[in-house]
């Protein structure tokens, strides 16, 4: 198949011709194998890092490389030069500024729409999910995060609503359409307990082959041969940093490296193929919070996914996998000084996160106690002053249906407190309007442009894996 033809008479555009990265710095050297550059992706794995501003990216790979003398897994593939790599536009058709619903929708859909819907235009026109698409050609497709897998990012690829916030109405959709493995947490919107209208979707899904995992040794014990849906929390699934310090979290809880590894080993003898997207959902929780611990160590297992992802496709060069993140949020980074290097190190002692120490002081709670939380979790004490300050966030905590905050818990506050200390500041504790970074390795990773449209790569993925776009 003429691939340069292929989109010719059903695509809103033709990807053109294979131009050489600007931002390699010698570009002339890549070493892909022509036959792997031409090669058909008979399966597609999209790693999401929701919320990733570049400050992240680059924070992540210090951390690392200070910590253990080897920096991220992403970064190095830049360096060895095995990736294209481009910046990618990522507005919504009603702002500059994406929500991770507008933003997958653009994957997915190949169209951009108002933020807070999934795959439906302002005018009531749907737009058919790519995830989709591949299950109508044969291949097999699933999702895996870290937040409700009922959310946005994972809905993006998969189905259509008007409101991304109608998760009860997404779960149903998933089994209506029958996707392979949806792995996250949400218990919330499959249980009968917490659902509105009181339906048990884990008996739905599992009357329909489903096997039905809730703990990690469920996973891992699951039969490959069979669909699986595993929710693993009532909400968002713990932070890294905060199962990591817990033993019952880390025995029930699967990291996304793992259920990344579980989702391929589920999918990869169809005969046709599979597609999956990975989504390290809770670093864009972290970055509303502008909560240090949660978003550099879930980074961390983000690019633990990406390791995984990458030595699947090593071994088998009919497999596409792209790296990227949906928008930006917070816009963290490293603030110059003197004591910059020593500061950020002191992360690497760090035992939870903020939203571990917030969620642990109340209207009772003394000075004396707040200063022992935080010199117990962060390793440095504040003073009377700054425990005075936190605690007068808590004598009228009211809660609401905020998704990130909605206790009103002193995250700002906290974060100006600890900069003092790690070096660490953030200019908003919401998405900005950035232009992503997008990386690809394996078949079609020669189709990407050096800058693109978040609609373009909808059609890339279609286009890698020789799919028509006719549905």
């Amino acid at each position: 198949m003429d691939r340069r033809k292929f989109f010719r008479n059903g695509s809103l555009f033709a990807l053109g011709t294979s131009l050489l990265n600007p931002f390699d710095i010698a570009a002339s050297s890549l070493d892909f194998d022509d036959k792997k550059r031409n090669k058909k992706a008979k399966n597609i794995i999209v790693i999401v890092s929701d919320g990733m501003s570049t400050g992240t990216l680059n924070m992540t790979d210090i951390y690392l490389s200070r910590k253990t003398g080897k920096g991220s897994n992403w970064l190095q593939l830049y360096k060895d030069n095995k990736v294209n790599r481009a910046l990618m536009d990522m507005a919504s058709a009603n702002s500059i500024v994406t929500d991770s619903a507008a933003a997958s929708s653009s994957w997915g859909g190949g169209v951009r729409i108002n933020n807070g819907a999934l795959n439906i235009s302002a005018n009531g026109e749907t737009h058919l999910p790519i995830w989709q698409k591949f299950k109508k050609a044969g291949k097999m497709a699933g999702c895996v995060t870290t937040v409700p897998i009922t959310h946005a990012t994972p809905a993006g690829f998969c189905i259509n609503s008007k409101r991304r916030n109608d998760q009860d109405f997404i779960a149903e959709e998933y089994l209506r359409q029958g996707f392979d493995v949806m792995m996250g947490g949400g218990n919330n919107y499959f249980s009968s307990e917490y659902r509105k209208d009181k339906r048990d979707m884990y008996q739905e899904f599992a009357s329909e082959g489903y096997q039905v995992v809730k703990t990690r040794n469920e996973m891992f014990a699951a039969n490959s041969g069979k669909p699986i849906l595993g929710v693993f929390y009532n909400d968002g699934l713990p932070y890294s940093k905060d199962r990591e310090n817990n033993g019952e979290l880390a025995e029930k809880i699967p990291t996304l490296g793992e259920m990344t590894q579980k989702a391929i080993d589920a999918m990869k003898n169809n005969p046709q193929g599979f597609v999956l997207q990975v989504e390290a959902g809770k670093v864009d929780w972290a970055a509303h919070g502008n909560d240090i611990a949660g978003l550099i160590y879930d980074q961390a297992a983000h690019d633990e996914a990406i390791k995984v992802a990458i030595d699947f496709a090593e071994q088998n060069n009919d497999t596409l996998v792209i790296i990227t993140t949906d928008h930006g949020n917070a816009n963290p980074g490293i603030i110059y000084g003197k004591n910059a290097n020593d500061n950020f190190d002191t992360i690497q002692n760090y035992k939870h996160t903020n939203e571990w120490i917030l969620n642990g002081f109340g209207k009772e709670t003394s000075i004396s106690q707040v200063k022992e939380r935080i010199e117990y979790a962060n390793k440095f004490t504040p003073t009377d002053e700054e425990a005075k300050l936190i605690l007068g966030y808590y004598s009228d905590l009211k809660s609401d249906d905020g998704l990130y905050n909605a206790r009103h818990l002193p995250f700002e506050a906290f974060a100006q407190i600890q900069k003092q200390h790690n070096s660490v500041g953030w200019i908003s504790m919401d998405h900005s309007a950035d232009y992503v970074e997008l990386a690809m390795f394996g078949p079609g990773s020669d189709l990407l442009k050096p800058f693109i449209k978040n609609t373009e790569l909808h059609f890339l993925m279609l286009e890698a894996a020789e799919v028509e776009n006719k549905f």
